[in-house]
């Protein structure tokens, strides 16, 4: 396994009768003992790992040999008409014309950062897969960001290049100068515009020729810009290893997956989320990753592609099961789905019981941070315990801990943590970038502080009470308060602000603000003026970020 000469050896094993964490064992004695030796610490992992070449190289090698089901590696649509498949090796063949065009066309070399903002097309999985093959760091960003989060991410990364869809090239435009650092600007279009090259027609006129460079296992491979509660987001930096490897050592406990499985997440290419469920876990496997290009969340459509496509997982924030319940799920008869799982905030039990009467499918909560991957999660086979996210995730020691790192009794309230001495396990993040203080103050004792509060019951299931902070998890995407609370005082009719959770029943928590006036504006029509606040920070900061509920205030 780690010498990855054979990774068929993962999907053809017959799972013994034990069990590990609680769930079943699903590798030989000998994988299990490696496994068991890398998790305590007594065995070191490889020196040298890159994904594209020891995982979807090696997929693409038993795909040849016809040792894989004629299962697609990628299936995309779009609602319109148009549809893409790839195996493994197309998959390679055109993410080695995408390396070629940014080693030799924009000139990047191992190290240099890339931000990508797409939506889910697939541009973005070969971008990603020829930036692993060329060492680049990966930035992915949502496609909702404002001309100003992208100054931020550019200034703040470093950046020599953006790639991006014509929809946001003039917002880069329109602070690219202040990027000195920015040298090139590729553009997914049909059409052109100045100062920007065409990735289309660069890539389908490139050669294939591309010799995967040699990465540590340590080496950055991607940075998640992630909220916090104070200041602007921290740049959170992963390696080849704690993405790309961890998922041979443990994620299958969550997913499950084999080469004849096909999964469906739903989330924004800009989140962890994406990355693991559609992306790394799953090509573990060698499973189908299907994606429709979803402009927005349509319960219908979502329902309907169930029933057309034999999809066999969903993974999809709790928000995405509250619209689906919503609907007669009596009319629809799903061909092929039989796992569905949950993240980004915690799910409610009675949408798991409305989806469960009426599908016969149980929903399985995941739970994990942009630093950690996934840190629990209710596994296959596992007893279901409704408003519980599961059991620690192997390599992982959880545990609620109180302010001296103590840890605390089943029952007892507090922090969640993962022990993170004397051995860092794999899938920590590596450090959050430039900012060592930030980095320090994630640890206590011999403890990763998740910030998030908890309790454990005596069978080592894991329930979420909050946040320790101030973070606002609304449809999963996390917001801080003070990034609202920055867009809201420049504007010239708040003297005043502080932004806070707001409960609600189909996004779990909305963005709240209390808002004072200036004078000037007191007699304004509050309802136009609420309306223009809120127009306000959509232009200012990511849509997603602005505050549905708006309260004027006195004081």
């Amino acid at each position: 396994l780690l010498k990855l000469q054979n990774l068929k050896l993962l999907w053809t094993l017959k799972p013994p009768n034990r069990t590990f964490h609680g769930h079943p064992r699903l590798l030989s004695s000998d994988v299990y003992s490696q496994y068991e030796s890398i998790r305590q610490g007594k065995q070191e992992i490889p020196k040298y790992f890159n994904f594209a070449s020891d995982v979807l190289d090696k997929w693409s090698e038993i795909e040849k040999a016809g040792k894989r089901p004629s299962n697609p590696a990628f299936w995309w649509i779009n609602g319109e008409g148009e549809e893409v498949k790839w195996s493994f090796e197309e998959l390679g063949f055109l993410s080695r014309k995408v390396a070629n065009v940014l080693t030799k066309e924009c000139g990047l070399q191992k190290g240099d950062r890339l931000i990508l903002i797409l939506p889910r097309i697939p541009e973005w999985w070969l971008v990603k897969v020829a930036c692993m093959r060329a060492g680049i760091v990966i930035i992915p960003g949502t496609s909702q960001l404002s001309a100003k989060d992208i100054l931020y991410r550019l200034q703040a990364s470093k950046a020599k290049c953006i790639i991006t869809t014509d929809k946001l090239a003039p917002a880069v435009d329109s602070v690219a100068s202040q990027c000195q650092l920015l040298k090139t600007k590729l553009m997914v279009s049909k059409g052109s515009r100045e100062g920007w090259l065409n990735f289309t027609e660069l890539y389908l006129n490139q050669s294939a020729d591309h010799s995967c460079i040699k990465t540590r296992i340590q080496d950055p491979m991607i940075i998640f810009f992630t909220s916090g509660t104070t200041g602007s987001p921290k740049m959170t930096q992963h390696s080849q290893g704690s993405l790309g490897f961890r998922p041979l050592l443990s994620e299958r406990y969550w997913l499950d997956l084999t080469p004849s499985h096909m999964i469906w997440n739903t989330a924004d290419t800009g989140w962890i989320l994406t990355s693991i469920a559609s992306f790394f876990d799953p090509w573990v496997f060698g499973s189908c990753i299907f994606i429709h290009n979803l402009p927005q969340t349509d319960s219908e459509v979502i329902l309907n592609t169930l029933c057309r496509f034999p999809i066999d997982a969903l993974v999809g924030a709790p928000t995405l099961f509250r619209m689906l319940v919503q609907n007669d799920l009596s009319k629809y008869k799903f061909m092929k789905l039989k796992y569905c799982v949950s993240g980004g905030e915690p799910l409610n039990p009675e949408v798991m019981e409305q989806w469960k009467s009426q599908t016969g499918l149980d929903i399985h909560e995941v739970y994990g941070q942009t630093e950690m991957g996934v840190i629990c999660s209710v596994f296959k086979g596992m007893k279901i315990k409704p408003g519980s996210m599961g059991k620690a995730a192997p390599l992982y020691d959880v545990q609620i801990i109180d302010k001296n790192a103590n840890i605390l009794p089943p029952g007892q309230q507090g922090e969640i943590a993962i022990r993170s001495k004397p051995i860092r396990p794999l899938g920590f993040f590596s450090e959050y970038l430039d900012n060592p203080k930030k980095t320090a103050e994630s640890e206590r004792g011999d403890f990763y502080v998740t910030g998030d509060r908890g309790t454990m019951d005596e069978e080592g299931y894991f329930q979420f009470i909050g946040r320790n902070d101030d973070i606002i998890i609304s449809s999963g995407y996390r917001i801080g308060p003070f990034e609202v609370e920055s867009a809201l005082i420049e504007h010239p009719a708040v003297v005043e602000t502080a932004v806070v959770s707001s409960p609600d029943p189909l996004r779990g928590e909305v963005v709240k603000a209390f808002v004072v006036l200036s004078p000037t504006f007191s007699s304004t029509d509050l309802k136009s003026l609420i309306r223009d606040l809120q127009d306000h920070v959509k232009k200012t900061t990511a849509p997603y970020k602005y505050p549905r509920k708006v309260n004027i205030s006195e004081e």
